[in-house]
């Protein structure tokens, strides 16, 4: 799940080498793994192959997998240690309402193919009688207000979050939404690929439609229905760029605004079935969308409304129901949009459902059996280090002014830091989990989950809560808090190796807590004072330069040919790219700094600033598969890793310097043309 605020996807993480002190580096290991590099590639002219080609001849594509990397690896691990505690609970009953009986019961309901496949599409029969029923408009709000509940969000979604400019507080956000295939590209793009996935997408509804016990006639013409609503939909949806600018997407309404513009909706019945009863204001995120929602709400026919949000139970029930269900929802989201050869076996989903609907619970049990309480103290070391290390760097900026640098070290000192696990653990005490359908257990878990967000409407903001669980292997920065969040689940390699030295460990680890770090400080994350709220504090010449400097980013990315005739858009992943080069500079520095009195030896063949770079590279090994590269570009806001590697080192001037890379090399940039800002 993308939250608004979240920025994620392995962008940083844990664990920490000597921190500064260099006692004993002598005695650790490079951290290279030379059966990792493939040296016949020239380091200039593709240094991903050249660090990471031997890594990818030996890790072929698995078939459940569209995109396999050197994380994955340890998202593997984690969720082999994950099942172990798991399998525990579930072996043997436990008191009724107890947490090991949810975690357990929950993981054997999701395991029991048998149960499963005979129910068939029982479990969705009611959801979809009900919808059936609805007579009007006002039926049809009360139903989205039960969806709602359950984790279905058609036409918009309607989420808590803090105020952008009152970031001490929360409130009710709307936010575009409702697209079975995801992202409006999908529905809009005109070349082959995307239009070949469309075709299928339609013939994908009408098979899971027939699955839910419609006739072969009606699953055809659902199947148009929806495609016409979802469609029409994405013709009013922002672009990935659009949605990063945080003014743009910030409009407070009041509520007697929102029933004059938005009248096809009875917001009174919405709010009030939503647990949103007595606010007065919501922060309608993308009002074109919004508008575009109400109109169809007047103009098409019920029916066709109808058949749109059985479409959204069908679609959202169908990994929790029989295998014919997770068959053919897999033949489109697994096949056809990323290129997947096979689906995960049982038990792998069934983890990730225990850890998605219990998963501070799970996280409880993870720290205890795998998280050392010194790992989080060694932590907090390194993060003061990269703090330290980009403090100066902002210091030394021939750019920014000093009144900018003055906000700017308030803001980098004002950093909420959270590492490892929370100090206080989620109660679960009221979510009930029973042996009944897969299906239901969901929708409990969802409407759980759904009352205590709206519980926190126009509640002062808990700075101490966590957007992911300790066994995540990923890290956010979120920007109205001014947090960077480590999980403790990355604690290993290719983050971070005990028996390393510190070029390795900065390097990799390194790298990617200055990512997160430099997030605060990117295109979006600058937009941000210290204390969270949207608000501009920088002098309108260092904004300017700030903007041509990140337009050099942008341009240079938007010119790479991910796949043939197909270019990676710069705008959309500018903020990652930004973080991944600050992290790069501040963890460089950081490590010539803790390195600087006892300077490090060469180790099997490569100096300690080259071991730095093999470090970072290394964590973005990884193969793929085409249908992924289209997909990814489309929906993520991260660059591919080849092109976390091959796009962001030829604007580190430490990396040419470390590997000799000269204009005769194909990744040389030259110096003027070269990406700085942090």
């Amino acid at each position: 799940m993308k939250f608004k605020n979240c920025i994620p996807l392995f962008a940083a993480c844990f664990m920490a080498a000597s921190c500064g002190s260099n006692s004993g580096q002598k005695s650790l290991t490079s951290g290279v793994h030379p059966e990792n590099l493939d040296t016949t590639v020239p380091a200039g002219t593709s240094f991903y192959d050249y660090a990471c080609g031997g890594w990818m001849a030996s890790n072929p594509l698995p078939p459940e997998y569209s995109r396999f990397g050197s994380f994955d690896l340890l998202a593997e691990n984690n969720r082999e240690q994950v099942k172990g505690l798991i399998e525990k609970l579930a072996a043997t009953p436990h008191a009724q309402g107890s947490i090991e009986q949810k975690i357990g019961d929950l993981y054997s309901i999701a395991m029991d193919s048998v149960a499963l496949n005979a129910g068939g599409a029982n479990p969705i029969k009611a959801d979809l009688e009900r919808i059936a029923q609805i007579k009007n408009n006002q039926e049809l709000t009360a139903e989205l207000a039960r969806l709602n509940q359950y984790g279905l969000f058609p036409y918009f979604a309607l989420y808590v979050g803090a105020d952008d400019k009152n970031s001490v507080m929360n409130i009710v956000h709307s936010y575009q939404s409702g697209l079975g295939m995801g992202q409006r590209d999908y529905y809009l793009a005109s070349d082959e690929a995307t239009k070949t996935i469309r075709e299928a997408y339609k013939k994908h509804i009408a098979s899971m439609f027939e699955l839910a016990g419609f006739s072969a006639e009606q699953a055809k013409k659902s199947a148009a229905d929806v495609y016409e609503v979802e469609h029409q939909l994405a013709e009013s949806f922002l672009s990935p760029v659009e949605l990063r600018d945080p003014h743009a997407n910030y409009n407070i309404t009041t509520i007697d605004e929102l029933q004059t513009k938005y009248d096809a909706i009875s917001w009174e019945t919405l709010l009030t079935d939503s647990g949103f009863e007595g606010i007065e204001t919501i922060d309608v995120g993308q009002p074109k969308a919004l508008e575009a929602a109400n109109a169809l709400l007047k103009k098409l026919p019920l029916d066709k409304h109808k058949a749109y949000l059985e479409w959204n139970v069908i679609n959202s029930a169908a990994s929790f129901l029989s295998d014919d269900f997770n068959n053919q929802n897999f033949e489109f989201y697994g096949k056809i949009m990323s290129g997947t050869e096979k689906m995960q076996p049982r038990w792998k989903r069934a983890v990730s459902t225990v850890n998605g609907s219990l998963g501070e619970a799970v996280g409880q049990m993870y720290v205890e059996a795998y998280f050392p309480p010194a790992a989080k103290q060694r932590m907090v070391d390194l993060v003061s280090n990269l703090q330290t290390a980009l403090g100066e760097r902002i210091n030394g900026l021939d750019w920014m002014g000093e009144e900018t640098k003055v906000k700017a070290l308030e803001k980098l000192n004002t950093f909420h830091v959270k590492i490892g696990y929370p100090d206080k653990w989620k109660d679960f005490s009221t979510l009930p989990i029973e042996k009944d359908s897969y299906w239901d257990n969901i929708k409990r878990a969802n409407a759980w989950e759904h009352k205590e967000m709206v519980a926190k409407a126009g509640k002062p903001v808990d700075k101490d809560e966590w957007f992911m669980s300790p066994q995540t292997v990923n890290a956010y920065y979120n920007p109205t808090t001014n947090e960077i969040c480590f999980p403790a689940g990355i604690l290993q390699y290719p983050f971070f190796d005990m028996e390393a030295d510190d070029a390795f460990n900065y390097g990799a680890i390194g790298v990617v807590i200055g990512h997160e770090m430099t997030h605060g400080f990117d295109d979006q994350g600058r937009q941000y004072d210290k204390d969270g709220n949207l608000k501009d504090w920088w002098t309108e010449e260092d904004g300017k330069n700030f903007e041509a400097r990140a337009k050099v980013m942008a341009d240079f990315f938007d010119n790479i040919e991910v796949a043939p005739g197909v270019f990676a858009n710069g705008e959309f992943t500018l903020g990652e790219n930004i973080a991944d080069h600050g992290g790069l500079q501040v963890s460089y520095q950081a490590f010539k700094e803790a390195t600087k009195n006892q300077p490090l030896e060469s180790k099997d063949g490569f100096t300690p600033e080259q071991r730095f770079f093999l470090a970072y590279a290394n964590v973005w090994a990884g193969n793929i598969r085409p249908e992924e590269i289209l997909n990814r570009t489309k929906t993520d806001p991260h660059s591919l890793g080849r092109w976390r590697v091959d796009g962001a080192l030829p604007h580190i001037d430490n990396w040419y310097t470390a590997f000799g890379i000269t204009e005769t090399d194909s990744l040389f940039v030259p110096k003027d043309k070269r990406v700085s800002i942090w």
